[in-house]
Parts: structure tokens; sequence; C-alpha cells
């Protein structure tokens, strides 16, 4: 069960706090995103804590009038997991489970921030993920997730957009364990083995309740990790472990043009949530895939960049811009035929083959 602890970077085995078992790879990471429910102001923050590798790092960004914003930042982290700021931002647990508060100081980028997150409901701990290529760990991780609303200001070059929690609604997580950091292996696994991960990640806000999908395939379309939660607003969690998702591809591309999510419920009767894409949030802003600021990346003592751009001229689906969270509009149909409209996002990483979207090498298109 989770517990308060949960909230804070300190998991651990038996070992003093600055030591996290003996696998260079462990990390103890913050994610956040809020969004007006049009999605014409979006944000996203993270922080990461690689104690095997002394560095801690943090990215915020901000879409508005069609251009991405991404700040990053990079530091010794001095073995002290307590200490969540890097350069001009940083995160503080205000209430564990609760509420939680995302600053970005006065800096030379004109990105300005002070937003705090409220739960709409509890966190919900998704089953865990592990995953190996032959005798290598890939992944082995546990991450909690919860919906909820924001409050605070943004500023962007000057212009400031006030953030309400009738208006903000968003997502944050917490995850924690072994998956890819820093500098790649310099022996990689032998023989070599084609790399494929099929990614989906849906946490969908509705003004009386919350949803959350997500599913990892292999190549030939057999769910791996899957799993579904409907909770309401101040309600009991249910958790939906029959659920499956379908997806229609933009022609030349490896992101959705929309895609439907089938719950089955316990108790009978199916949910359907129709969601269309608006917009891309690229998922390299928050270090996913960066070529300079990837997580982990070695800075020195202590590093800030900044770029930004406009959706529009993103030139490609390949990487770094595979890496997704679309912004979505969702339509939540319920067993008894009554609707309800929300909005999120579609988070998607599809590389390698995957039968049923007719992929059959790393980063061959929908054809269409």
């Amino acid at each position: 069960m989770l517990t308060k602890a949960d909230d804070f970077p300190i998991h651990q085995t038996a070992e003093p706090i600055a030591y996290s078992g003996t696998d260079r790879n462990f990390y103890d990471r913050y994610f956040f995103n809020g969004y007006t429910k049009s999605g014409d102001v979006f944000f996203a923050a993270a922080l990461g804590v690689y104690p095997h590798i002394n560095i801690m790092d943090a990215s915020f960004c901000v879409v508005v009038n069609g251009v991405q914003h991404n700040i990053h930042a990079s530091r010794f982290l001095n073995m002290e997991r307590m200490d969540t700021h890097v350069g001009p931002i940083s995160v503080d647990v205000v209430e564990p489970l609760q509420s939680l508060r995302i600053r970005v100081a006065d800096n030379e980028h004109g990105i300005r921030a002070d937003v705090t997150f409220h739960a709409r409901t509890r966190a919900l701990k998704e089953p865990r993920f592990t995953r190996r290529n032959g005798p290598r760990t890939l992944m082995d991780l546990t991450r909690l997730t919860q919906n909820g609303t924001y409050e605070g200001w943004i500023e962007v070059k000057g212009q400031r957009f006030e953030v309400k929690r009738d208006t903000f609604w968003g997502t944050r997580d917490r995850s924690w364990g072994v998956r890819t950091i820093g500098a790649s292996d310099p022996q990689p696994m032998v023989p070599p083995m084609p790399f494929q991960f099929y990614w989906l990640w849906a946490p969908l806000n509705f003004e009386d309740r919350i949803t959350l999908y997500h599913v990892n395939d292999d190549e030939h379309g057999d769910a791996w990790n899957q799993n579904a939660v409907m909770c309401p607003e101040g309600g009991e969690p249910e958790e939906i472990s029959n659920c499956h998702s379908e997806l229609q591809y933009i022609p030349g591309s490896r992101h959705a043009k929309s895609a439907t999510i089938f719950l089955d419920h316990h108790k009978g009767g199916r949910s359907r949530i129709d969601l269309t894409p608006k917009w891309n949030f690229y998922m390299l802003g928050l270090g996913y895939g960066h070529p300079e600021w990837s997580h982990g990346a070695y800075k020195g003592e202590l590093a800030v960049g900044y770029e930004e751009f406009k959706l529009s001229e993103v030139p490609s689906y390949v990487p770094p811009h595979l890496h997704i969270q679309a912004f979505v509009d969702a339509k939540l149909t319920l067993p008894d035929g009554s609707t309800r409209a929300g909005s999120g996002v579609l988070e998607q990483l599809i590389i390698g083959p995957h039968a049923p979207s007719g992929f059959s090498d790393i980063l061959d298109p929908f054809k269409g």
C-alpha cells in the first residue's frame, strides 16, 4: 500500500539514505502536467534524483500560442536527496499525497512560475513495471499517479497567466526504481536484440471523476503490463484489469489520429472513452530522449539551458520527437449510456515492431 513516505525521493534498501542498492541506474522522479480544460495553456515539470551517479536534474516546460518553451537544469546531487531544487527549479511536498508546489525562480530565459498541485482523488499505485532484455534488467520500477487541480501563476516572456483551480486540471506522478539513465553502457548485450517498446498512458480528467489507463505491448501486440482505473472525485477507485485500446494513426507517422479505450467493469457493463488529439507536447522538453539534456546526463556542477520551438515547425515524428503527450479532448460513455466530456493527455512512445499496428521495423511509419 502507499504511505506518505512514498511522496518523497528516499526509496531505499536497508542501506543508509545515501545509497540505493547496487544498480547504478536507480532513479527517483517527480512528474507534473497541468492544462486549461481547452488546452490553450499547458505546462509540465519534472525532477529526477540519480543517487549512484550523484546527479539531480529538473525541467519546466510551457506551451502557449503554439510555442513550447523548455528550461533544463542539472547539478551535482552531493548525496543529499531531500534538497529538491536544481538551479531555478524546485519541487516541495506541502502535504504528502495531497499537495505539492513547483517553482521556477527568476532566470535569464524569461520563464517564471509558482504553481501548487491539489489532489482530486487519492494516489493510485500502478502495477509494477519489470522488463528484461535477456539477462539484463531494462526497467524495474513502481509509479504512483494522481489527478488534480492547480493554482498559482506562470510568466512567459513577460506575459502572466493566472492558474486557478476551477480552470486548470492535470496529473502528477512519482516513480522510482531502475531504468536507463546517464551515459549508455559501453558494452552492449550480446547477442544484440532489437529494441521494441510500445507504451500508451492516458490520465484523464472529467468533472465528476478521473480515469487512468496504460499499456505496454510486446511486438505481437500482447500486453505485458496493462491496467485501468476509474475513480469518482472524492470516492473509491475501481481497478479495471479487463481493458484495451484501439488507435488510428496519422499516415506517415507513429502518432495517433484518434484513440478509443474500452473498460469492462467487474460488476458488468462497458465504458468507452474516445480521445481526439489536438496537438503534441514533446517529451524531450522534460529530458526524454533529449540529445543534450537526457535524464542523468553529466552537465557539470551546475548547468541551466533553454530552448523553444513552434509546434507547427517540428519536422517529423522520429526521435527526438517520437515521444509525446498529445493533449486530447475526451468523451466518456458509461454503461448506462450517459456521457461526460473531459480532457487530458495520451502519452505515446512506440518503437520497433508492433503487429496490430502494422509496424515491422524500428521506426517504419503507418502507411494508411
